[in-house]
Formats: structure tokens, sequence, C-alpha cells
């Protein structure tokens, strides 16, 4: 779908669907909403006395306006609450308004500047958030399909329209900068989406060297071998049991030469978790496909650095590796040593994810990077916690924890700190290796953390466990069945909030 900017009256709108808002309580609407009102002969207004519309957040009512408008549809799109609106109302506002006017099979649809009236919110990133909310609700993984789905019918553009002159540029930019964060989440879902089949470590590997290559990003594949040189034993052990030998990927993005200083983000990339010999049930087990969406979020991130070019150096680093049970696989009770030297006594095999993100973490201390934020898929304790709507995070420090917390609020993407208690470390403890990788039952969240924390030692470091969120379970807002790419935007908003401005 493209994305177009106009001067001009939304009510001489030539689109087959026009899109336009409502506060709930309003009894009568102002702005283009009124002036969509006026040329309908005061429908809307009659609609909100009938009851038909409330204005409440998720509406979007779909009216004909009978010849009175070049336009022959409006959808009336609900905000809810004016002391409750925020940008991600838009970004929600925009994906189910776009399903609703798909169902009309319209090709063209124009919407107004949502946010940047009333609700007196800056005008760039109201357009960045309906562009978001466009691009990332429109998304569909068709690639497998051989026959398409009659009843999706796909918007060709989407036009803002704008009435003041002197916003269009501001609109363009924000616009802009929406097709960006959209197009990294909608790679990284791209990702998650994919078979195990399909994306077996290599594969994940030859996606990050391509899309480092469209943006201008270094991008470095280590083998099992190298990976065998450098000592990453945890790794090689997730990786064993598998014919698809495990990978590393390192991305360097260089936007301030000034400084050796490099923040360092890590993704856990297992394509497929079967749990090994520790074998997962059966039911669901597909699902397991999307355990690589940590890694997926990190090779989208740093493409979109390479495309926006902040003034900061970062590392992206994703360990990947498939999970399988064989004969060579690792067994429950074998002992693995990471990079650093350290040994893991290894309980549970389906505790995979801990043991490769480990070597990663003691790669990235090795080049020094700092902070390190590490992103995973790591634990069901996490889902059970905070179930679909909020991610789940550790920091060692409140000032790093205060900024991812602000990046997911900008995003739109709920983050919640969890605490690193330090007696959690005590579940770890092995009798015959320096840890072992999974402890007791109860706060599986936290004893995965401190796993985690053993390794990044003194670095300050921040593990972000996205159970639960890596996948919705249903079309809602922006969000489609399957892959969200969270925490992709996160990530993006917390490097540039970062970098200092051009």
């Amino acid at each position: 779908m493209k994305i177009n900017v106009e001067s001009g009256d939304i009510t001489q709108h030539e689109a087959k669907v026009i899109i336009v808002n409502l506060f709930q309580g309003v009894k009568s609407p102002g702005g283009a909403t009124g002036a969509v009102d006026a040329a309908l002969e005061g429908g809307i207004t009659a609609l909100i006395s009938e009851g038909e519309i409330k204005g409440k957040g998720g509406e979007a009512l779909l009216v004909h306006t009978l010849g009175r408008m070049p336009s022959p549809r409006v959808i009336i799109a609900g905000l809810g609450k004016q002391d409750s609106f925020d940008l991600n109302v838009i970004r929600n506002l925009m994906g189910t308004a776009l399903r609703r006017a798909r169902m009309t099979g319209a090709k063209t649809v124009a919407t107004i500047v949502h946010g940047a009236g009333i609700a007196g919110l800056e005008t760039a990133d109201c357009a960045q958030a309906i562009a978001e909310g466009a691009l990332m609700g429109e998304y569909r993984f068709r690639k497998y399909k051989s026959v398409e789905d009659p009843s999706f019918r796909e918007i060709d553009t989407l036009t803002i329209v704008e009435s003041d002159r002197r916003k269009l540029r501001a609109i363009e930019r924000g616009v802009e900068r929406g097709e960006t964060m959209a197009a990294a989440a909608n790679f990284t879902r791209d990702m998650a989406n994919e078979p195990g089949n399909e994306l077996p470590p290599t594969e994940l590997a030859k996606r990050a060297t391509r899309l480092c290559a469209q943006a201008g990003i270094d991008c470095e594949v280590l083998d099992d071998a190298q990976l065998k040189k450098l000592g990453m034993g945890a790794l090689l052990g997730v990786g064993a049991g598998s014919a698809r030998k495990p990978r590393f990927v390192i991305m360097r993005y260089r936007g301030d030469r000034r400084t050796k200083k490099t923040l360092g983000l890590i993704g856990k990339g297992i394509t497929f978790d079967s749990g090994g010999i520790s074998i997962k049930p059966a039911a669901g087990m597909e699902a397991m496909k999307g355990d690589m969406s940590g890694g997926a979020a990190i090779i989208a991130t740093m493409w979109a650095l390479g495309k926006l070019k902040p003034r900061i150096n970062v590392t992206g680093i994703v360990p990947t590796a498939e999970n399988m049970p064989s004969g060579s696989a690792t067994r429950p009770g074998d002992v693995l040593r990471a990079m650093n030297g350290k040994t893991i006594e290894v309980i549970n095999t389906d505790a995979e994810g801990r043991l490769i993100l480990a070597d990663a973490i003691c790669y990235a201390r090795q080049e020094k990077l700092s902070p390190i934020v590490d992103v995973a898929t790591l634990t069901g304790a996490m889902m059970i916690a905070l179930g679909n709507r909020a991610t789940g995070f550790f920091a060692t420090d409140d000032a790093l924890a205060d900024q991812i917390t602000s990046a997911g609020e900008k995003s739109g993407e709920l983050m919640w700190r969890f605490p690193l208690i330090a007696e959690y470390r005590e579940d770890l403890k092995s009798t015959i290796a320096d840890i072992k990788n999974t402890g007791v039952r109860g706060g599986g969240a936290i004893s995965a953390a401190k796993f985690l924390h053993f390794f990044a030692e003194d670095t300050p470091w921040a593990h972000i466990d996205m159970a639960g969120t890596d996948e919705s379970p249903k079309d809602r807002g922006l969000w489609v069945k399957g892959s969200t790419g969270i925490p992709t935007r996160t990530l993006i908003n917390f490097v540039l909030a970062r970098a200092p401005r051009r």
C-alpha cells in the first residue's frame, strides 16, 4: 500500500472511502469530522443522537454518502475518551478502519490527520502513527498460499489529506519515519512467520546479510567451525541435535565515528524449538517456528538504523540454532562450557534460549559493548505472568529501565519491569558445574534472567522476555493474527533516544 500526502478538503476527495474520527461523548463534531457532517447534512450528528456511534475506541462505523460527497463512503472511527487519547489510539484506529474499508473492496482510501487537531499532538508524530497503524494493520503473510484468498482485498493507496499547507512537510516527515518503523516490524513478522523448514539458521543468517546490505551495514556470519574455535560450547550444544548447524550473526552500525562506545543488542535465534531431548508436548509445538522472533527483531532493528542513520554505534548479535532431539543431541545432565569458560549443567534441554544468549553475552562483553540489551521468547513463566498485552523485562539499573519503558510507551508496546532478585541465583547452583540452566518451577522468568545476569556480570544489561507478546491470537487494532513484530519499534526508539540529534 502506497501512502500519499495531499493538501485539500477531505469532503471533496474522491477516494472510495474516507476516514474521520469522533471522541467519546462528543454530541456535535467539529474540525474535519464536522465538515463531513455538514456535507452529509447533519448525518453524523443524527447517528450520534440515535446511539449508532458513541466514539468508543475500536468503533468503525461505515456510512454511505448517497451522492452528497465525491467519496461514496465514510468511516467514522472512535477515538475513545479524550483524556486517555495517545498515539497508539491512532495506530489502532488505522488498523481497524482500514480492515473495515477493505471489506468494501475499496482500492483507494483517504484520511484526515487524527490527533493533530483538538487532541493537540505534534503533527509529525500523528502522521507517523497513521503510517505505522496502516502498514502494520494491513500486513498479511501469504507467501505459501498457492491460491489467493478471494476475501482478501488489498488497498492500493492511502492518502492523508490536510487543509493547512504549512503542515504538509511535517506530515511527510512523519510518514517517512512511520514507513521505516512499520517496514522493520513487518520484516520481523515475515521472518517469525516463516516455517522452520524454510528458515533454518543458515537462511536466517542470509536474511540478515541481505537486509544489512540494503541498509549499508556490515554483517559477518560465523559458522560452526568458527564457533568451536571461539569456545561457544553453549550455542554448539543447543544445535548439536540438528543436521542444520548453528550460526552467529554480527551486524555493525557505525553512526558516530568520533567514539568507540558501542551499544549491544542481542536476539535469540532458535529457528525451531522442539525442546530437544526434554521434548515439548505435540499440541502447539508448531508455534515454535517463531522462537527466533527476538533475533528477527534485532535484524530488523539494525536495518532500520541503517535507514534512519542516528549518531550512535550499535552492534547487533543473533546466535541462531535449531533445538532438535537425536543421537547427537545434548542430554539432560550434560555439562557445556560457555565462551567465557564458565560451565553449565543442563537440567532441561528445553531451556535452550538462555544457553545461546549466554555465549552471545560473553561475545558482547569481549567486544566491550555497553549497555547490552537482549531480547528473547524465553520463558513460559513470563507468558503466564503477563499474557499477550505487556512485555516483561529486567534491567541492572533504573536509568536503563526507564529508557526501555519510555521507548515502549512511545511505540505503543507496553514494557513492564520485573525484579532481579539476588536470592533467585541460589536456585541455579549446581553441584558439578558453575551454574545450572534451570531452577525451581516458581519464579521461572526471574531465575532465567538471573542465569543471563551471571554472564553479563558487571556490564549494564537489560533482558526483554517477549514470550506472550510475540504473537497475537487474533486481529485487533494494528495487530493481525500471527507475529506482532514486538519489540522491534521499541528497540528502534530506545536507540534513537540514546543518540544525540544531528
